[in-house]
């Protein structure tokens, strides 16, 4: 199995069940008379990211990741959604760029070096590690605590949201 066949199509499930629960939060917004800032802005913990910080850290490690894995420049978008249509569309836009990576671009990948920056360091891996032990991990990471924001904030979502199913 390529690793194209396995990271792009779990980044697009998770980036479309993200969609989904942003999407009910959105309406739970609008039912209760709730200000959209109230969630967007809202955090598990002071030093945590805010809910449209972790969609957007979510998107961002999946684009990253593919990019890495193809070998190709490695896509910035700037973080500047405020409300819950402008993640809608940057979810949107990244699954868009995801679904543009073929199975050849992935060839080789595993064993390829991989250079991330994390800070004032350097993080070095070969492909399979990148993906197993950092690029997965990180996305769901965000993508959970994204979905644990909303969950702890009221809005009515299961673990079949959290899978897209």
């Amino acid at each position: 199995m390529s690793l194209h066949a396995v990271v792009v199509p779990a980044f697009l499930q998770t980036l479309k069940a993200l969609s989904g629960v942003l999407a009910k939060a959105e309406a739970h917004c609008e039912a209760k008379k709730i200000a959209p800032e109230a969630l967007l802005t809202a955090r598990l913990f002071p030093d945590m990211y805010p809910l449209t910080r972790q969609v957007q850290a979510a998107c961002d490690g999946a684009a990253k990741c593919c990019a890495r894995l193809a070998g190709v420049d490695v896509p910035v978008y700037p973080d500047e959604e405020k409300s819950f249509a402008e993640l809608q569309k940057r979810i949107e836009t990244v699954s868009n760029y995801l679904k543009g990576f073929t199975e050849q671009q992935f060839e080789g990948a595993a064993t390829k070096d991989i250079s991330v920056p994390a800070g004032p360091r350097t993080l070095n891996f070969n492909g399979a590690q990148f993906l197993a032990s950092f690029a997965l991990p990180n996305f769901y990471f965000h993508a959970t605590t994204a979905y644990d924001i909303l969950r702890h904030n009221g809005i009515e979502i299961g673990k079949r949201d959290f899978l897209g199913m």
